[in-house]
């Protein structure tokens, strides 16, 4: 016979089964389960439709805090300004905050043409130096040229204003462009055909040129420059002032001392461009870095033509 343990084991577990299938379905908790399905169904539309609200606004947030932070007031905000004591140690000054909006055309110097001025300046210094245009970076160039004579033309007050302290021998003044930069052909074309731009001009404050700048400050026509630096107006816009004016008025100051450099700045724009050409010269072209051109000009007192060659290279 089989032992009875097993039989014992066997009666007592259906009776189990049995027994938790009907206590279950019984069971006033598996009633009261049964009846709260119903407000639960009922309830996770309006679960969703709260989750799917407060992501939203969370998405809202982000982009507010993005767009604040990448401002441009967010950029230079006031307790920027007050970190440093002198320029040089502050970081550039935003050239898009001043009188005129700036385009990426507008850029400062990259360290490799920063670095070809500078050495420009250390092998000529102490010497005279003329900067239309006025940032941060070039402030580094009047302590290069200790001993010597930095003069920096600007048209942007604000720009003018943010300086807190220069070097002895150095000085800034507040100038006006009023000529746009889509005026340049038409500025190119009177240069051309009008003799009282030429060269052998001597007399620039006096000059019937249209493109003769004849308001700067004395010294500017007084002194023999042996540097001058184009870089400004700012010339990034149709109605903004071009450097037209001041590319042509370079070329003519460097002619009346003995040797001059004249450099300039965003050669890639078509304005710099053509009129560095037209007034500086490819032959006098002795070097380059990124957008950065230097011309070495001599003095020629006879001269009726800017270039030597009859054919201007415009690109």
């Amino acid at each position: 016979m089989p032992p009875e343990v097993s039989h014992s084991r066997a009666l007592q577990i259906t009776p189990s089964l049995h027994f938790s299938s009907t206590a279950a379905s019984n069971s006033p908790k598996f009633g009261l389960a049964r009846r709260m399905k119903v407000p639960g169904k009922k309830l996770l539309p309006v679960l969703v439709f709260i989750l799917a609200c407060l992501s939203v606004l969370r998405l809202l947030k982000i982009s507010l805090t993005t767009s604040n932070s990448s401002s441009p007031a967010a950029a230079f905000s006031p307790s920027m300004q007050q970190e440093c004591s002198f320029p040089s140690e502050c970081s550039e000054v935003p050239s898009n905050v001043g009188s005129h909006k700036t385009s990426p055309n507008a850029t400062h110097l990259a360290p490799k043409e920063f670095m070809l001025l500078s050495s420009l300046i250390s092998r000529k210094a102490p010497c005279n130096l003329l900067v239309f245009g006025l940032q941060s970076q070039y402030l580094n160039l009047s302590s290069i040229n200790a001993g010597g004579i930095t003069i920096f033309l600007e048209d942007d007050p604000y720009k003018i204003s943010e300086i807190k302290a220069i070097s002895s021998g150095t000085r800034i003044h507040k100038v006006k462009y009023k000529v746009p930069a889509k005026k340049a052909y038409e500025l190119l074309k009177h240069a051309r055909g009008n003799p009282a731009c030429t060269p052998s001009t001597s007399l620039l404050r006096q000059s019937a040129c249209k493109l003769a700048l004849r308001s700067l400050p004395k010294e500017v026509y007084q002194l023999k420059w042996d540097v001058v630096v184009v870089d400004g107006p700012i010339g990034d816009a149709p109605e903004a002032p071009g450097r037209m004016s001041t590319i042509y008025t370079a070329s003519m100051l460097a002619r009346a001392g003995k040797t001059t450099h004249v450099v300039v700045h965003d050669v890639h724009r078509t304005i710099e461009k053509w009129f560095s050409w037209e007034f500086l010269c490819e032959e006098n072209l002795v070097s380059s870095k990124g957008k950065l051109w230097n011309f070495r000009i001599s003095h020629h007192s006879n001269s009726t033509r800017f270039c030597s060659s009859e054919t201007v290279r415009i690109e």
